[in-house]
């Protein structure tokens, strides 16, 4: 049965077609991310009279409960709106985009030989997702895993708006980082540091050291084999991974030592692909849990 896959971000908006193998799901197109609901109903409308798909998967860079897109901050229009009841003809899997894109690393890519497992999808903020004994944790409401809100300074006094950790070492943060000291954003800041700059280097250290330290937390409360990453700071994990190790190590006892840190392998495609698994009804995100 075929279903439509949907990735709904705050720049473009993706679709492809998931068969009976969800893994190689075939791209549809992408276009800019709508500016309203109605534009919103009528691409997917369309998508789904010219697929004729059944059931459909979408993911969301923000908080999904069921069918309901409960916050969506770059997409405010889809705030508290049902896509179930919106879309009544097809049956509809919604989730955060993170944990899609955890789902697709943990069916096929790299998590598929672990059953617990944290996804940090670090661009212009921090999304995460966690996979516990086998299943994506969802928590309350699914608002589970928010954890650009890890916080390792106790003076800190918070926002409304970005966590700590988001504030500190999100893409966005490499890239205020980088202007600061005259380089054109965060991608040629770290290709400095490749370079052997010591500047850049020093410049970097402290957001890899709160990666590292935060991560010791949830690594030790979830048991995760794995802390895989995705989104554009991917690209500098060459830079990044050895420098928040030695930290995240430090902070965990001796069993948790050995957790392994890798780039996610779907790239952009981890939430399209995760998106058509879900729509089948994949165990790993299905909703008739035991």
């Amino acid at each position: 049965m075929r279903a439509l896959a949907i990735d709904v971000g705050g720049t473009n908006i993706r679709a492809g077609l998931s068969g009976e193998d969800a893994l190689a799901a075939r791209p549809l197109g992408q276009w800019p991310a709508p500016a309203s609901l109605d534009e919103l109903r009528q691409r997917v409308a369309s998508l789904l009279a010219e697929s004729g798909a059944a059931r459909m998967g979408v993911c969301i860079p923000g908080l999904a409960r069921g069918t309901v897109c409960a916050w969506v901050p770059n997409l405010p229009f889809l705030d508290s709106v049902d896509l179930a009841a919106l879309f009544p003809d097809v049956r509809v899997a919604l989730g955060n985009d993170a944990q899609f894109a955890l789902l697709a690393e943990a069916a096929g890519g790299a998590a598929r030989d672990v059953d617990n497992a944290i996804l940090l999808a670090i661009g212009t903020g921090i999304g995460s997702a966690v996979l516990a004994d086998g299943r994506i944790l969802r928590g309350a409401g699914g608002a589970a895993t928010s954890f650009g809100w890890a916080c390792a300074d106790p003076e800190d006094q918070g926002s409304d708006v970005h966590g700590w950790l988001e504030r500190i070492a999100s893409g966005t943060a490499f890239d205020r980082v980088a202007v600061g000291l005259g380089y054109a954003d965060g991608r040629t800041l770290m290709a400095a540091v490749r370079d052997g700059d010591e500047e850049a280097t020093r410049a970097i250290e402290p957001a890899a050291a709160a990666l590292g330290t935060t991560l010791a937390g949830a690594v030790a409360l979830t048991g995760a084999a794995r802390v895989i990453f995705a989104g554009g700071v991917v690209e500098s994990l060459d830079v990044l991974g050895p420098r928040l190790r030695p930290t995240l190590i430090r902070q965990l006892p001796p069993h948790l030592r050995d957790v392994e840190i890798a780039a996610g392998e779907f790239g952009t495609r981890a939430g399209l692909v995760g998106a058509g698994l879900a729509a089948h009804g994949h165990p790993i995100w299905a909703e008739d849990r035991p």
